[in-house]
């Protein structure tokens, strides 16, 4: 089956060259030019992947993105990869999207195989499950369940999107190690991040509030300053 990509932009030359790319490696190619377009297209499409311009008319790309997030899972919407394209100068609501859920952002004026390998590796991260990785882990009260892409805190479950997920999932197979942004981003993102460490705290903070909310006691993801992150019981 055919990999679909939404893209939402408002300028016709980024959607003509991102249309005439993606479809060349192979992706079907839906589009929206507006936030509201956007979320109906979401909605009733179920696109594999989200690339979403922050800067829309109707709805801005950070509403669309904080909607798809709070969409119910059944919608099929709440966990779809977001893909954010941002300006220079728009260094707040990128971490603001971050933070929201967004997965990755790419920078305009950009290069299309840089773009290209962030969405391969989106997908891969989402649609393969990685050899050798451990199927079932717990750590304490947490489990982590490959398997089945879900995670339980005493019994509770943990809504998590797919990233969220795999942070997770790293976390728990190197539990008491401490990992590097560096090392995060090569196994949660699968490449050489261009750009600075903001997307992996970010991450990281959605994780820790979503772990309270099931009803974690304490941070279960614990800082070490300077060097990175670890997992403990």
């Amino acid at each position: 089956m055919t990999t679909r990509i939404l893209v939402v932009d408002d300028e016709q030359p980024i959607i003509d060259v991102l249309t005439y790319n993606l479809k060349r490696a192979g992706y079907q190619v839906l589009v929206a030019w507006d936030g509201e377009g956007a979320l109906a297209t979401a909605r009733r499409e179920r696109p594999d992947l989200v690339i979403l311009d922050l800067m829309l008319p109707k709805l801005d790309g950070i509403e669309v993105c904080r909607t798809l997030r709070r969409e119910q899972a059944d919608i099929g919407t709440s966990d779809v990869p977001i893909i954010m394209l941002t300006a220079r100068d728009e260094e707040i609501d990128r971490v603001l999207g971050l933070e929201l859920g967004a997965d990755d952002y790419v920078v305009k004026p950009f290069s299309v195989r840089e773009l290209l390998a962030r969405v391969k590796a989106v997908l891969r991260r989402t649609q393969e499950s990685p050899a050798g990785a451990q199927t079932v882990i717990r750590v304490g009260d947490l489990l982590v369940d490959r398997g089945r892409y879900e995670a339980r805190l005493g019994g509770a479950p943990v809504d998590l999107t797919t990233l969220e997920f795999e942070m997770l999932h790293t976390l728990a197979e190197n539990r008491e190690h401490v990992l590097t942004r560096e090392q995060l981003l090569q196994q949660v993102w699968g490449y050489e991040y261009l750009g600075d460490h903001r997307v992996v705290d970010a991450v990281i903070k959605r994780l820790r509030a979503k772990l309270r909310e099931a009803g974690s006691a304490g941070d279960l993801i614990v800082t070490i300053r300077g060097v990175g992150y670890k997992l403990e019981p």
